[in-house]
């Protein structure tokens, strides 16, 4: 009698991503509306303002709303149908979540990405050391 091999079978895990719809605004409520799968990463980007377009010319740099999704489908879906809001409604639900406006993301970083280490206005681009991590030690 022959003995049985167990078959064995692979199950692909796939690990649960989360992605981001967001809102950045500047100090004079300028918006920008935007989709990522790593928030932290992207809002210091706009803080440092490492791509050129809209949110660095109008300096929106402060995360005011956030909403996760566990699909990137919902997640840009989200983005479309808030970029098809007006303004107004835009602003209501900003303002349902944060009404002071407050910058959500404030002590995120290690240090103000917008600042170098002497307090001013920083031009070189992010740190190495990404922001997310605390130092140790």
């Amino acid at each position: 009698m022959r003995a049985s091999i167990p078959r064995c079978r692979f199950v692909t895990v796939q690990e649960e991503r989360t992605y981001y719809t967001y809102i950045v605004a500047s100090r004079s409520h300028t918006l920008y509306i935007g989709v990522t799968g790593n928030l932290h990463k992207r809002v210091f980007e706009h803080k440092q303002k490492t791509f050129e377009g809209f949110s660095a010319q109008y300096n929106c740099n402060r995360l005011v709303w956030f909403e996760r999704f566990t699909s990137p489908r919902d997640a840009i879906a989200r983005e479309k149908q808030l970029k098809g809001w007006i303004r107004a409604k835009k602003i209501a639900l900003i303002e349902k979540m944060n009404p002071a406006w407050v910058d959500l993301s404030e002590g995120w970083y290690l240090v103000d990405p917008s600042k170098d280490e002497r307090g001013a206005k920083a031009t070189a681009g992010p740190s190495t050391r990404p922001p997310w991590r605390t130092r140790s030690g």
